[in-house]
């Protein structure tokens, strides 16, 4: 039977044209990413795995970013939802989310908080607080983005507002190869218990030795996810083509399926969160 939620989804992956001083985080120790990655390279893994379409996710942190994102979108009806950039601090922020009100794929914003200086000091600033307040009152999606030592952090900003969904990216980033699962477990089930917050399963792979790691190390860490959040808060990315430092796509999706099926992961929570419509072909 179709429904709303029978969509298969890969929630997390970027698209981009390379260039080194619009993507400054891609180092000289990543020479598989300094390409493009373009729609029509990720759709043949798309239906490889079985998935219906995707949510692209912004990569650069400017409003042309999400212009494109868009356009994109507009291009590829499979690209079902859109996260984008913008300046949550801009005292024009109404403004520039006011342009995007008829972009139908756009349903939320992210911003790099692990690169800011002090990410803790960073989400509590009231022009953010403002910003991400203004987002959830229109009903937008935000998605942090920040490693394990700010999970304590984001929690506070959770309980601060929880008019939205909000998502945690990659897991929170914990320090697998520093091999921190009881502690990152214990910063992340405060904020798993808010029930407006749901988690990426994705990311997991580049937190870990590229060349060394292997499914053992990392199934605990998924494992303690879905029991913190239920599948119903939970949502498979690949973090496509940043999976591919170290691994293929076939891979990353093979580590998240062998610890769970469950049809929220694999599309029923993305089509909740991002409000995505639409059945299987």
């Amino acid at each position: 039977m179709s429904s709303r939620h029978s969509l298969r989804l890969d929630a997390h992956q970027h698209f981009w044209r390379y260039d080194t001083a619009s993507y400054p985080w891609i180092g000289q120790d990543m020479p598989c990413l300094r390409q493009d990655f373009q729609p029509d390279d990720l759709r043949p893994l798309l239906d490889a795995a079985g998935f219906d379409g995707c949510i692209a996710v912004q990569a650069r942190a400017c409003e042309s970013e999400t212009d494109q994102l868009l356009l994109l979108a507009e291009r590829y009806p499979w690209i079902r939802a859109v996260v984008g950039w913008v300046d949550l601090c801009a005292s024009d922020l109404e403004q520039s989310l006011e342009r995007w009100a008829q972009a139908p794929a756009l349903r939320g914003f992210r911003h790099q908080l692990q690169d800011e200086t002090s990410p803790a000091g960073f989400m509590q600033k009231a022009e953010f607080q403002r910003g991400l307040a203004t987002l959830q009152r229109q009903g937008l999606v935000y998605e942090v983005l920040v490693k394990a030592k700010d999970l304590g952090a984001v929690t506070a900003l959770c309980h601060q507002h929880d008019r939205h969904h909000l998502v945690l990216d990659h897991l929170g980033k914990p320090d697998v190869q520093g091999n921190d699962l009881n502690a990152w477990a214990k910063q992340l089930a405060p904020l798993a218990a808010l029930s407006h917050v749901s988690c990426k399963l994705s990311g997991l792979i580049t937190e870990a030795h590229w060349q060394h790691w292997h499914n053992a190390q990392l199934t605990p860490y998924l494992e303690t996810a879905l029991e913190l959040f239920g599948p119903e808060r939970l949502m498979f990315g690949s973090d496509w083509p940043v999976c591919l430092l170290a691994s293929d796509y076939q891979a990353t999706c093979s580590l998240v399926g062998s610890v769970s099926q469950h049809a929220a992961i694999w599309g029923e929570t993305a089509c909740r969160v991002y409000n995505i419509e639409g059945t299987t072909r």
